[in-house]
């Protein structure tokens, strides 16, 4: 049996997602952005809350943490290079390590950058992957606290993953996204379409996610790095793949 999968917003543009597996009754919240809107949507199903999965120590992830914690005796599953930042962890992770929902395995993958110490979440059986505020549809998180490197390696490490694999992300960024990305790579048919369908999406209320692996790898511009059009677009012909990325993201930061 799948596990059923809720998306839904929290504060002003995070996605809030629940993943419940009917067999055993269990449900866990990736991430915990606001406690208040994730009650409402296990209180509209009858569901308790079992485990928190949590990516990364930003306060618009980890808010309702307590809350939650408190009412349904949750437990909480984080990274342990951020477990100073988080708290109420009771499970600490790292990068290459695999634990258990409902008899599911989930494989940790470390995806610094945006932090030091952010994870992405794999479910190999589910073919599902929530990779929180590493990658985007249409785009890419941030490089706050890491190196422009680590990101390049953290999404290479999500585009090695199987093309069918679904992905969910942090937030609802795909319009915003695919203004810069159709400025950087406007020729891309793959891009267009992308595009297109995420703007008929918003204006029927609807979320631009999730989106899968293969879409991305041909969509997102932060994935086509090494392609010679975005390389000619940024000028940075013959420089390595990894500075093509650095420049992509920082034409990103100042893009109006």
């Amino acid at each position: 049996m799948t596990l059923e999968i809720v998306q839904f917003m929290c504060l002003e543009d995070n996605f809030g997602i629940l993943l419940h597996d009917a067999a055993s009754g269990r449900t866990a919240a990736v991430d915990a952005p606001e406690a208040a809107a994730i009650e409402r949507e296990l209180e509209a199903r009858g569901w308790r809350l079992d485990e928190i999965l949590v990516t990364h120590h930003h306060g618009d992830h980890t808010a309702g943490i307590a809350a939650l914690k408190a009412k349904y005796g949750a437990v909480v599953t984080g990274p342990a290079a951020e477990a100073d930042k988080i708290e109420g962890l009771d499970r600490l992770v790292k990068p290459g390590d695999r634990f258990e929902f409902a008899g599911r395995p989930v494989e940790v993958i470390g995806t610094p950058g945006h932090t030091l110490g952010q994870v992405a979440l794999y479910w190999p059986t589910e073919k599902l992957v929530f990779a929180a505020d590493a990658l985007f549809s249409l785009g890419c998180g941030r490089v706050i606290e890491g190196t422009m490197d680590q990101m390049w390696s953290s999404l290479q490490a999500l585009a090695a993953l199987p093309d069918d694999t679904v992905l969910y992300c942090g937030h609802e960024y795909t319009l915003s996204n695919a203004r810069f990305a159709l400025s950087v790579d406007p020729d891309n048919p793959a891009l267009l379409a992308h595009a297109a369908e995420a703007k008929r999406l918003r204006e029927a209320g609807k979320p631009t996610l999730p989106s899968t692996i293969a879409a991305e790898k041909a969509a997102n511009p932060f994935l086509r790095a090494d392609h010679p059009s975005i390389r000619a677009r940024l000028g940075v012909d013959g420089a390595p793949v990894a500075e093509v990325f650095a420049a992509l993201r920082r034409a990103k930061d100042s893009f109006r």
